[in-house]
């Protein structure tokens, strides 16, 4: 499965409104999961199987509760059974299709 999921905290951290410690220390248990995964300006996708998803990003959340007691959370999930490597294969189907044009 692929999840894509954006998660902050409700507040700022200073008169800026920028979240992005917080958003760092979710990156970074993403990216020591050891699961395949790609960071956007808005979203982290992540591929799994459903336990090993859903346990990254509820750690990430965790660690941006450390941040703020209230954390926002958005997910999106492409629950496909029997496909794996998804994560690049969608978009590199969007290309070739493209290219063909």
């Amino acid at each position: 499965m692929l999840v894509a999921f954006s998660v902050a905290p409700t507040t700022g951290a200073d008169d800026t409104g920028s979240v992005h410690l917080a958003v760092a220390a979710a990156i970074k248990i993403v990216r020591e999961s050891g699961l395949p995964n790609q960071t956007d300006s808005m979203f982290t996708t992540i591929e799994g199987d459903w336990d090993e998803v859903f346990d990254v990003v509820r750690r990430a959340t965790e660690a941006v509760q450390e941040f703020s007691p209230r954390v926002s959370l958005v997910l999106k999930a492409d629950i496909r059974p029997g496909f794996t490597g998804q994560l690049t294969e969608k978009v590199e189907r969007i290309e070739r299709a493209l290219a063909a044009d």
